[in-house]
């Protein structure tokens, strides 16, 4: 059985002040032994490690180094506490204009740096809406997919652009059938042991919501963005994780 991990991506949000939630975020999951991380703006990593909190980055480079002014490296991450780093994600694919090319390459940088690297695929609304949502998602992650990747250090975030801070959430059946086809895409690759892959759901993940979508079968956990800044939206999440693991 995978075990759940729960992530909360602070973006551009938090200074050091805000650490006292990170705090009691990890207080509790370590109470309730659930696998919880936080990837906090570049700003608070370091402080953030020295706390024992599990923290990434959450964005890195190509590059190992250069002329790249305002841009942070994988090795500098790892050098700043991180253990893990997010690419792709939605923010950064239609904000910064970032291909699966780009995806990958990042993906690869940050293995050869030592992180573990979580990848983040999702479909917009108009693509929901066309019936295209599976074959678009499929088709990211044959190409944004590390060719080095391993199970152990690889995560697949599965996020419908259209509930990213909307409130709005696909029905259990559409995440239970996109998180069925991204393990099937992923038993393709030929490195990689798919069903040790975790496949975490990001998209207005509550404490309302959670219980039942981390008891679908093939969801292993959550990319969380807003709920994830305070303890008492973020925990409660977290204690929804230890009730599925104890349910089994």
């Amino acid at each position: 059985m995978r075990r759940l991990k729960i992530v909360g991506n602070w973006k551009m949000n938090g200074v050091r002040a805000t650490l006292v939630e990170a705090q009691a975020i990890h207080a509790a999951a370590t109470q309730a032994d659930v696998d919880a991380a936080l990837a906090p703006p570049a700003t608070l990593i370091a402080a953030m490690a020295t706390l024992g909190i599990s923290t990434g980055g959450q964005d890195c480079h190509i590059a190992r180094s250069g002329a790249f002014t305002g841009s942070l490296s994988a090795d500098m991450l790892v050098d700043a506490g991180a253990s893990f780093v997010i690419v792709g994600h939605s923010e950064r694919r239609d904000g910064c204009g970032e291909s699966d090319a780009d995806v990958r390459a990042k993906a690869e940088a940050a293995l050869t740096a030592g992180l573990n690297v979580i990848v983040c695929v999702g479909e917009s609304l108009a693509v929901r809406e066309a019936g295209e949502a599976i074959g678009h998602v499929m088709a990211q992650i044959e190409h944004s997919l590390p060719l080095s990747a391993d199970a152990a250090r690889l995560s697949i975030a599965y996020e419908p652009i259209w509930a990213i801070g909307t409130g709005h959430t696909p029905t259990d059946a559409d995440v239970d059938a996109m998180h069925r086809a991204i393990r099937a895409t992923l038993a393709t690759h030929a490195t990689l042991d798919a069903a040790a892959v975790h496949i975490l759901y990001g998209g207005s993940v509550t404490g309302d919501n959670a219980d039942a979508l981390l008891a679908i079968d093939d969801v292993d956990g959550a990319l969380v963005g807003g709920a994830s800044l305070t303890a008492a939206k973020f925990v409660p999440i977290i204690m929804a994780a230890a009730r599925v693991t104890a349910n089994g």
